[in-house]
């Protein structure tokens, strides 16, 4: 535990959050100096063909130690954190032994997390339980998947008596700002098929995700003095009341779960003369993707026929795909992990993701990459937690498909699915 936990703690005392309003690569200064850190710990622990990329993008290989013709495989994680909460003096500790009652974050803010708001809790009783102070995020997502990629290779390469087929890793940059995959380089990164090391809870693996876009909304109002604006004045921020009315009410996040998509409202500002709004719209099935884009321009339209061309403007662009269609192409990558979770006591958890992961946008890349648990809970807010057990548990698992692959419990066929 000693180890594991070291080496999360010393990532996560750097603030590697992204910035969404720039747009050089990596977002923000720190995930560059994180990634040079990242550099010196791949060469710490004897990894080969180490790379850091202008973009921020790291890279390494571990070389193959057996003769069999065998699948490259690869595992990557994000460097940033969510640009949602802050990951600024993050002061984590370990509430051992867990005895299944309230957790106090934080005894002068009053913030406690609780197994009646987060009954996943009982499922760690007698675990050791890594939390925040109640002021910051964790950085499990995904400085736990970081910790468990170069703790399993550390362990394969201490333990040369297990063979293993030719492995890469990779550490990406500005994932939580959507851009995690952009500057990849499949072909240089040079892996058959590759494993975001992403999720949530112990057991989850996912090869599923929404179609995902983003929907930007210009209101041109008028803004009349209100004691003569009879019949002149044109409320922007009313308007954009009425075209959140025309989307359904139930197919909001807070009313959805498993396979149903949602329209968002992220944010609304403005004021009479000029409101901007901005969606994201989410649909695992493509057919209902496209339906949902397409009732959110015909209702800009009517809305533009009802009070004047041009008063709203919309901006529809698509963010990611479903990998699945990528992917079940070559299910035996999904299949191994399954097995090696068995393997190793764990019960696989096949489900779809709400949302996206590097993993989505690298399958279209020509790189097929399901996401695999770190163990982590609640990400993205004071409440994030991840049980000791459950990234040692990833790190077992991250070597056991690296052995099945090169055991051949699986046949993979190398070929061009794409």
């Amino acid at each position: 535990m000693k180890k594991i936990t070291e080496r999360f703690f010393k990532y996560i005392k750097i603030d590697t959050k992204s910035d969404e309003s720039r747009l050089t690569c990596p977002s923000t200064e720190s995930q560059m100096g994180f990634a040079k850190l990242m550099v010196e710990e791949l060469k710490a622990i004897g990894m080969d063909r180490i790379s850091l990329d202008y973009n921020g993008y790291v890279t390494a290989t571990l070389p193959s130690n057996t003769d069999k013709d065998i699948p490259v495989i690869g595992f990557i994680a994000h460097m940033d954190t969510a640009p949602s909460f802050s990951g600024k003096n993050i002061n984590p500790r370990i509430v051992e032994n867990y005895d299944g009652e309230d957790i106090v974050l934080n005894s002068q803010e009053n913030i406690i997390m609780s197994p009646r708001d987060f009954p996943e809790l009982k499922n760690y009783l007698g675990q050791d339980i890594i939390v925040t102070d109640g002021t910051t995020l964790l950085g499990a997502d995904d400085k736990a998947g970081i910790t468990e990629i170069i703790t399993a290779m550390e362990h394969l390469i201490k333990n040369p008596d297990i063979k293993h087929g030719e492995i890469k890793v990779g550490f990406t940059p500005d994932e939580e700002i959507g851009k995690g995959a952009d500057l990849f380089d499949v072909k240089k990164f040079g892996a058959d098929y590759a494993y975001t090391i992403d999720g949530g809870e112990i057991g989850e693996l996912e090869y599923e995700n929404f179609n995902a876009a983003s929907a930007r909304i210009k209101i041109n109002g008028r803004n009349i003095h209100p004691g003569t604006s009879k019949n002149k004045m044109i409320n922007s921020l009313l308007l954009g009341m009425e075209l959140n009315s025309m989307l359904p009410v139930s197919e909001r996040p807070e009313y959805t779960e498993n396979y149903e998509g949602f329209f968002l409202l992220c944010d609304m500002k403005g004021d009479v003369e000029t409101t901007d709004m901005n969606y994201i719209i989410r649909d695992h099935q493509k057919e209902k993707f496209d339906e949902k884009k397409n009732l959110m321009k015909n209702s800009v339209d009517f809305l533009n026929k009802k009070y004047g061309a041009g008063i709203f403007e919309l901006e529809i662009k698509d963010s990611y795909y479903n990998m699945k269609e990528k992917v079940e192409p070559v299910i035996e990558i999904v299949d191994i992990v399954k097995k090696s979770m068995e393997d190793i006591g764990i019960n696989p958890i096949v489900k779809p993701i709400r949302g996206g992961t590097d993993g989505a946008r690298l399958s279209y890349m020509g790189l097929p990459c399901p996401n695999i648990f770190t163990g982590g809970h609640n990400f993205h807010g004071k409440f994030e937690y991840i049980p000791v057990q459950s990234m040692e548990k990833s790190v077992e698992l991250i070597v056991k498909i690296c052995q099945n692959y090169a055991e051949n419990e699986f046949i993979i066929d190398k070929k061009d699915n794409f």
